[in-house]
């Protein structure tokens, strides 16, 4: 059976989406993938995209999502490090992720951000498969 997962910010438009992204390319196995915003922007970031493009994943068609889009109850919850407060969802593990926000910064912070996500989605789907979480 799958573990969900949901990646979590403010905006839904750039780390939590590239943190979907690479979850769907590591880990559409043995997760069921979500991302999703307390205030989602109306898009997401062209920026955001145009790195993830440079790591082989389109994310073009995702799009930034409210929480109510996602399960009401979630086996690991990730917050992207934006002081974002989620209302209450139950979940079994809820880690914080500390990532500065790329949004407004130079394509080199963003593909400094994308390259920690990758490194940090690859060690929960490992976690994953070995059953520690």
């Amino acid at each position: 059976m799958k573990k969900s997962v949901a990646f979590v910010c403010v905006g839904n438009s750039c780390r939590s989406q590239m943190a979907e992204g690479f979850a769907k390319k590591y880990g559409s196995d043995i997760l069921e993938i979500y991302s999703a915003g307390t205030e989602p922007s109306f898009s997401v970031n062209p920026t955001a995209i145009e790195v993830m493009k440079e790591k082989g994943i389109d994310i073009s068609d995702q799009y930034p999502k409210t929480l109510d889009k996602i399960p009401n109850k979630i086996d690991i919850l990730i917050t992207m490090g934006c002081g974002v407060v989620c209302p209450f969802i139950p979940n079994k593990l809820q880690e914080d992720w500390g990532l500065d926000d790329p949004v407004g910064k130079p394509i080199e912070f963003f593909r400094e951000i994308r390259d920690k996500i990758e490194k940090k989605v690859i060690e929960l789907v490992d976690r994953v498969k070995r059953g520690i979480v």
